[in-house]
């Protein structure tokens, strides 16, 4: 186990040093830097205005020099300054990163007690009414744009019912916690329909197979009861593939849903990662972008890890 997570912290190094580099060299391909976009603003800013503020700010340096620099100044815990907003990177993420944790660990929470019992139930009597609710879901969720289902629900509960705001986080001037709360029902209640449908398909198929293994039919005939037989054996038969399942589904939470963050002006890591990228905040974007892609990393090391510890049958020193 040592050696495998010894590798796999390694390889998390190397990929997060490459994608630093790609993603560095990507935003300063694109056309326009800050400079050129603050002479764009301020057209009393002279050509040799525009040349001193570059030097000041290294970027009259090559592509490679000025990524080495960043990286440098990265490794002391500097990871600069946000053009767009004037505040340090480090100051800005946190305060997103909690906001879109707190929008999407919910969802994942509710989604999965939802398609966790009635995957099993669909995958117990295929065609019934529990199959069936399972489609409908899936349905749904495959269907059904997140933008489009996120517009209906605040038509309907805020527009038409009032009984929600139809956006935004309340801003300082909420200070109630149900208040808060309400700001989160209508984002929270769009990702855990997606989430649910996207998990029941799994969840059905995996307890079906379960359940036509030989030691199903052999715990039935010994006389195991249905919900035993369910929960202890089949559900725990499919537990490995929903738990890796899961654990890549963490990875996402630190991205965030950058369409119903959108739609429902909350300020999560999705808009801001969005949001740099368009204005060419390096710094901003660079350090959004290598988070999300260290989260999503780990996430598949604890899917790894999970699937060891369930299934006797992988081991992870081979």
């Amino acid at each position: 186990m040592t050696a495998f997570l010894l590798r796999r912290f390694g390889a998390l190094v190397l990929v997060l040093l490459a994608m630093s580099i790609a993603v560095y060299g990507l935003i300063g391909l694109m056309p326009g830097d800050p400079i050129d976009l603050m002479i764009a603003s301020d057209p009393n800013l002279s050509p040799a205005d525009a040349l001193r503020l570059k030097a000041l700010y290294g970027l009259d340096r090559p592509l490679l020099a000025r990524w080495w620099a960043w990286l440098t100044a990265a490794l002391q815990g500097d990871l600069g300054y946000s053009r767009l907003y004037g505040q340090p990177v480090l100051a800005l993420l946190g305060p997103r990163l909690l906001a879109t944790l707190a929008l999407m660990l919910p969802s994942l929470l509710l989604g999965t007690l939802i398609a966790v019992p009635l995957g099993v139930l669909a995958a117990r009597r295929p065609g019934g009414v529990a199959d069936r609710a399972a489609d409908l879901l899936a349905f749904t969720a495959v269907s059904l744009p997140s933008f489009w289902l996120a517009l209906l629900l605040i038509v309907l509960f805020a527009v038409q019912l009032g009984w929600l705001p139809a956006g935004g986080d309340g801003g300082a001037t909420v200070t109630s916690a149900v208040e808060r709360i309400r700001f989160l029902l209508l984002p929270v209640a769009t990702l855990t329909i997606l989430t649910a449908g996207a998990l029941v398909r799994y969840v059905r198929g995996a307890v079906g197979e379960a359940l036509a293994e030989d030691f199903i039919r052999t715990a039935r005939a010994k006389g195991c009861g249905e919900v035993r037989l369910l929960v202890d054996h089949a559900l725990r038969f499919a537990a490995p593939p929903i738990l890796t399942l899961l654990a890549l589904h963490l990875g996402a939470l630190v991205s965030g849903a950058l369409v119903v963050e959108t739609v429902f002006a909350w300020p999560g890591m999705g808009k801001l990662v969005y949001d740099a990228i368009l204005g060419n905040d390096f710094n901003l974007a660079l350090a959004a972008l290598l988070l999300v892609t260290m989260a999503t990393l780990l996430a598949n090391l604890l899917a790894d890890v999970l699937h060891a510890a369930l299934d006797p049958r992988v081991t992870l020193d081979a």
